[in-house]
C-alpha cells in the first residue's frame, strides 16, 4: 500500500480502430458488404493500458499521438475517461495518428492500417524510465535500450511477442527473456521460436529461460508453469460467442498481471486471464472491450453454471467490495441487420 511505483509501465504504438462485424465472408474485389455492427476506440499499446487501468491499476503509458481528430480522441479517452497517466506521452506536429480497419468474420479478422514510423522511438520517449512494479512490453528483434534499464531498476517485465512477417522466427529474439520475469506468447508463436511441436513441449523450453511462461491457446485455453513457486497450471477457454476477437491477447497479458500482482495462485492467474479473455471478445474493438472489475462482477453474479461456479469460485474472496462504475464499450451500431436505403449519389440517373 506504500509502494508509489506505477503498477504497469507501458509504451508502444497507438493506433485508432475502427472495427466492423457481422459478416458472413470476407469482402471481395468490387464487392460491396453491409455490415451489422460498428465500434471505434483507441487500439495498439492502448489494449494493454485500459486493460489494467480497468483491473484498478495504476497505469502510465509512453505513446505518441498525432495533431489529428484520431489522436486528440484517443488522447481523451484514455486519461479522461480511463485515468491512464500519459505523462510520459507525446503529441507529434505534422504526424498522423495510424488508423486501422479491423474486418470481423467468424473467429479472426483481418486488419488494415494506414500509418507511418513514429517521430519518437520507444527509448526516446521512456528515457531513463521511472521505476515501476511490472512493465508490459512487445519484444522486437532489436532490443529496446530502456528495457534493460528498467530490469535494473526493479521493474518485473512482463514480456509478449508479435507475429513475426519474415517467419524467420529468429531464436536470438529470445535472449532478450534473460531480462523478463514472464513471457506470454501464442501457442503459434511459442512453437515456432522454440522449434516444437506442441503448446506444451514450447511451455517446457520456455520455462527454461524464464521464471513464469505462459503459452496461450485461443480456443483451447492456457498453460503455464512457474519456476519460481514450482507451479503448473492448464485451464480450457470460456464457451463463449465471438464478435471480435481483437485485443483478446492483450487483455490476457494485463489480466495476468493483476492477478500476479496480487500474489494468487498460478491456476488462479490463469483462469482469470483466460476469463477476462473471453469476455472482452463478446464486445467490439480491443482497448474498450475490456471488461474490468465491473465486467468480471457482472459475469460472476450472473454464473449459474454449477461447474464454473466450482472452477471460478475463487473469485468470491477476489473481486472488490467497489467494482467502479460500468465500464464504456465502443460505440457500436443497432445489432438489426442495416439495409440501403436508396441508391448511392453516384448510383443515381442523372
Amino acid at each position: 500500500m506504500d509502494d508509489e511505483r506505477p503498477d504497469v509501465l507501458l509504451t508502444g504504438l497507438l493506433f485508432y480502430d475502427l472495427v466492423l462485424t457481422g459478416l458472413g465472408k470476407p469482402p471481395t474485389a468490387g464487392e460491396e458488404i453491409w455490415t451489422k455492427g460498428m465500434g471505434c476506440g483507441p487500439g495498439g499499446i492502448a489494449n494493454l493500458a485500459v486493460a489494467a487501468a480497468r483491473f484498478g491499476l495504476s497505469t502510465s503509458l509512453a505513446t505518441v499521438f498525432g495533431d489529428d481528430f484520431y489522436g486528440e480522441h484517443c488522447r481523451d479517452v484514455l486519461c479522461d475517461q480511463e485515468g491512464v497517466d500519459l505523462s510520459l506521452s507525446r503529441t507529434a506536429d505534422d504526424w498522423p495518428t495510424p488508423v486501422t480497419v479491423s474486418v470481423a468474420y467468424g473467429h479472426d479478422r483481418a486488419l488494415l492500417t494506414h500509418g507511418q514510423e513514429p517521430p519518437y522511438s520507444q527509448d526516446a520517449l521512456m528515457g531513463d524510465p521511472p521505476e515501476a512494479r511490472t512493465a508490459l512490453v512487445h519484444l522486437e528483434a532489436e532490443p529496446r535500450e530502456w528495457l534493460a534499464k528498467a530490469a535494473a531498476n526493479g521493474t518485473q517485465i512482463y514480456a509478449d511477442v508479435g507475429w513475426d512477417p519474415t517467419q524467420e522466427w529468429s531464436t536470438g529474439l529470445l535472449e532478450q527473456l534473460a531480462l523478463c520475469h514472464a513471457f506470454l506468447p501464442n501457442e503459434a508463436e511459442a512453437m515456432a521460436y522454440t522449434r516444437t511441436d506442441s503448446a506444451v513441449a514450447a511451455l517446457g523450453t520456455l520455462s527454461e529461460l524464464v521464471p513464469v511462461a505462459v503459452v496461450t491457446r485461443g480456443g483451447e485455453g492456457a498453460v503455464a508453469v512457474d519456476q519460481i513457486t514450482g507451479e503448473y497450471a492448464e485451464v480450457e477457454a470460456l464457451d463463449t460467442d465471438v464478435l471480435d476477437a481483437t485485443g483478446a491477447g492483450d487483455v490476457f497479458g494485463a489480466s495476468f498481471v493483476a492477478a500476479s500482482l496480487g500474489g494468487w495462485p498460478l491456476a488462479e492467474r490463469l483462469r482469470f486471464a483466460v476469463l477476462a479473455a473471453g469476455l472482452s471478445v463478446r464486445h467490439h474493438g480491443g482497448a474498450l472491450a475490456a471488461p474490468g472489475w465491473y465486467g468480471v462482477d457482472r459475469w460472476w453474479r450472473s454464473l449459474t453454471d454449477p461447474g464454473l461456479r466450482q472452477a471460478y469460485g475463487f473469485l468470491a474472496d477476489r473481486i472488490p467490495a467497489n467494482v467502479g462504475p460500468p465500464v464504456r464499450h465502443a460505440p457500436v451500431t443497432p445489432p438489426a441487420p442495416l439495409m440501403p436505403i436508396g441508391p448511392r449519389a453516384s448510383e443515381r440517373p442523372h
